[in-house]
Order: structure tokens, then C-alpha cells, then sequence
């Protein structure tokens, strides 16, 4: 980036840093704000730096919020005997789209992860068996992605949480709507047939 003026430089590397943008798309959005009114780069930059430092992590679930409790911790319709857990606050946005949960949340920020030094410290599980403990939980749903630290992790909590007799379920796992058989992998498919249900 020889021909570029240092700021701008600049600018591209560390859009290049956020996830799902590589250099031409760094590059797109830099050039794109360059060419922005000076007041609405301004008010992009405050924007970020007012979100940054006044979003915090729900003190019951770990969410994201601005306050001291969540907006779905503090509804008093939820349905307080149920907490799903998931690895990531965007997973709390893709379920609470389904309009079909009514229970609780706690938000893990990552999956068991050993190689990426991800350990049991690092997540939000001593504030998950905390939970449980002071109330009156009586099924725990694990919402955590299907990969292999998704997986450790839901079997990991759920020998946690077993001596607590609870009812430990995992989110169903299935073919997407619309997808063909011959293009769907061996795990998704024995997911399949071992979830399947009456019709």
C-alpha cells in the first residue's frame, strides 16, 4: 500500500481486522468514508466509541446491555424456570427472532476451545451454576453451535449441571428447510434420523 497516504493506509488495515471483511471490502468501506460528510464520519465514530464503552454484560445472564439487567431478564413474563444457554449474544437475537422461547438466556462469549486456549475460566459458566443454584431452574437448554467446541461444551455443562437434577435438553438438530438429502453431510444426516419425530 505504497501509494496510499498513511491515514488512509491505515484506516484499510484496521477494517481488514474486523471479521467477514477481507482487503477489497476494507478497502471499499475506507474509501467509502472518505468520501463521507465530515459530520457523519464524525457521528459514525462517536456512535462506535458511545456503544463500546456503554454496552456491558447483563449482571444475570450475561448478555449484552446498557443496563444493569437485560430488557429479557427484567420482562416479568418470561418464563423464569428455563434458561438457554448459547455460546454468543447474536445467538440470543436468532432464537428470540423465532418468537417461539419465552424462557431465559445465559450467554457463555465462546465455546470450549483447549488448542485455542479457550478454557472453562474464560467462559461464563461459574455465573451459569450460580443461576441454578439461587433459583428455581428446572430445564437447562443447550443452544450451542454444532461444531466440535459446541458440542464439548454442551456435554461438558451438562455433566455440570447433572448433580442438580435438572432437565438438561439439547436444541434439535436437522436438515435446513429446503435442502437436498445427497448435498447434506453424514453428521447432519445421523443428527437426522436420531432427532426425528412423529408426524
Amino acid at each position: 500500500m505504497a501509494s496510499l497516504a498513511a491515514p488512509l493506509a491505515k484506516l484499510i488495515e484496521q477494517l481488514e481486522q474486523l471479521p467477514g471483511l477481507g482487503p477489497k471490502s476494507a478497502q471499499r468501506i475506507a474509501f467509502h468514508i472518505l468520501s463521507m460528510p465530515t459530520e457523519k464520519v464524525a457521528g459514525l465514530a462517536e456512535t462506535i466509541t458511545d456503544a463500546r464503552s456503554r454496552i456491558h454484560e447483563c449482571t444475570h445472564c450475561c448478555n449484552l446491555t446498557e443496563s444493569e439487567e437485560c430488557p429479557i431478564c427484567s420482562d416479568p413474563t418470561r418464563d423464569r424456570s428455563t434458561i438457554c444457554v448459547v455460546g454468543d449474544p447474536r445467538d440470543v437475537l436468532a432464537i428470540e427472532r423465532t418468537r417461539e422461547y419465552r424462557g431465559l438466556y445465559h450467554v457463555l462469549h465462546g465455546n470450549l476451545s483447549p488448542m485455542d486456549g479457550v478454557t472453562p475460566e474464560k467462559l461464563r459458566i461459574k455465573e451459569l451454576l450460580h443461576r441454578v443454584t439461587e433459583n428455581d431452574i428446572t430445564e437447562v437448554i443447550m443452544a450451542n453451535n454444532s461444531t466440535v467446541e459446541g458440542e464439548t461444551t454442551a456435554m461438558y455443562l451438562s455433566k455440570l449441571l447433572a448433580p442438580f437434577g435438572i432437565r438438561v435438553t439439547r436444541l434439535a438438530y436437522g436438515l435446513p428447510v429446503g435442502a437436498d438429502l445427497e448435498y447434506a453431510d453424514e453428521v447432519t444426516l445421523r443428527h437426522s434420523i436420531e432427532g426425528r419425530s412423529q408426524m
